[in-house]
């Protein structure tokens, strides 16, 4: 008999998939295909594998220190409560942020598209964007019961919708003269295809949500790894097979002029106009329950560190009966989203993700005899993130560099403010 409030094996799967299968393939999809062309397949599965040897840093340290601050608590597990681990917290908090802003992008490019208006449109955009945004805020205040069943249902509903796309489409792919387009001969050069796999690298972090379950789920010794590898290993395997049908369904011009809502466009040639609203009637479940689900985990992570000490206690404070950092995380993304084009966005979000993620492998390594960790797991994954890191500035920088110089403000603002704080706090004491 299941205990009450505890996560069984497939609810924790359930967690790792709809964290990753949020809005990211929605909003990236478009964006990749265009930075590796044919070779975006492999561009889904380099990350996937960044991805999932991280994962084994978050099994041990979750089978060790289970607590729901999740990230929050294992960095501060390595480095104690410093300057340096508030900066990593509050820039995953600032993460966060750009993640909603990303789910919140990929709403407003696809439901223009729904209700028949011109999708090239900017104000249309802009509206739909901000609006989703106001709407999710107003449903976590009104109750997150109601998140939590959005969020259960919509995992059921687009992983339905994408495996049937993934099924038809596959069956489409018989004699489509765009299955040439996967040919080595229009795949991007290496360096470009694992550059091409950083900038979409964050519709794949979203696993670590299973860490803040960790303390809930039953029989943790054996089920929490086999939810995290689970959840990694079908995303990887589904976003191989997304981004396969793409290709091989549409020509590259198309895609390119579709880039914002190309899923619903590759399921065009399939299923006519029927299944271009299918895909993004998917796409507005996925991005909407994405927002509020995230909503809700970007304000309990500034709670968290604000419970820390890392950040001012006012933080802790309560609005309508919910945290503050809850309205601040909204004005936050509402902000952002109208500012920053989609490129900038995923830049941004994967730069924070591949920092955080290179730091978590890091006390994976530090911690390795504590958590009865093979060392040299993480400190792979802890290398393989720097150099992922690197190669996605370098490559940026050609070619994005206000995306680049807005995500290392961002890096250098968490620093400084964290700075700050601690220090005004050392002279008040």
């Amino acid at each position: 008999m299941t205990q009450p409030n505890k996560i069984r094996l497939k609810d924790a799967i359930s967690i790792g998939i709809g964290g990753m299968v949020g809005g990211g393939i929605f909003a990236v999809l478009g964006l990749a295909v265009s930075l590796a062309q044919g070779g975006t397949p492999l561009a889904f599965l380099f990350s996937g594998i960044v991805a999932l040897i991280t994962s084994y840093s978050y099994v041990k340290l979750s089978m060790t220190y289970a607590d729901r601050g999740g990230t929050v608590k294992f960095i501060n597990q390595g480095f104690g409560k410093s300057v340096f681990s508030g900066a990593v917290n509050n820039l995953l908090w600032v993460s966060y942020i750009i993640m909603l802003s990303l789910y919140a992008s990929a709403f407003g490019s696809y439901a223009p598209n729904l209700l028949k208006l011109t999708h090239n449109g900017t104000i249309d955009f802009h509206i739909y964007a901000s609006a989703i945004i106001v709407l999710a805020t107003a449903i976590n205040y009104y109750s997150i019961a109601i998140v939590g069943k959005i969020e259960s249902y919509a995992v059921i509903i687009k992983l339905i919708i994408l495996i049937a796309f993934v099924g038809i489409g596959a069956y489409g792919l018989i004699g489509n003269p765009n299955l040439e387009q996967l040919s080595l001969v229009h795949w991007e050069a290496p360096m470009k295809l694992f550059a091409g796999g950083m900038v979409i690298f964050i519709a794949y972090e979203g696993f670590e949500l299973i860490a803040n379950a960790a303390p809930d789920i039953i029989n943790p010794e054996k089920n929490i790894p086999r939810a995290y590898y689970g959840s990694v290993i079908f995303v990887i395997i589904l976003y191989l097979l997304i981004a396969i049908v793409t290709i091989g369904s549409l020509p590259f011009k198309n895609i390119a002029n579709a880039q914002d809502y190309v899923l619903a466009e590759a399921a065009k040639p399939m299923l006519g106009k029927l299944g271009f609203g299918i895909i993004t009637i998917a796409a507005l479940i996925s991005t909407f329950s994405a927002i509020n689900a995230s909503l809700y985990g970007g304000s309990r992570v500034n709670f968290e560190i604000a419970e820390d000490d890392e950040l001012p206690h006012h933080f802790m404070a309560q609005l309508w009966n919910q945290p503050i950092g809850l309205l601040i995380t909204a004005i936050a993304t509402f902000i952002l989203v109208n500012l920053l084009e989609l490129e900038s966005i995923s830049t941004a979000g994967s730069v924070g993700f591949l920092l955080i993620f290179s730091i978590v492998n890091f006390v994976g390594f530090k911690l390795s005899k504590d958590i009865g960790a093979n060392k040299t797991i993480p400190l792979l994954g802890f290398i393989l993130c720097l150099i992922a890191l690197v190669i996605l500035l370098n490559q940026q920088i050609k070619t994005n560099i206000i995306g680049v110089v807005i995500a290392l403000s961002i890096v250098g603002a968490c620093f400084v403010m964290e700075w700050l704080y601690k220090n005004r706090e050392k002279k008040h004491k």
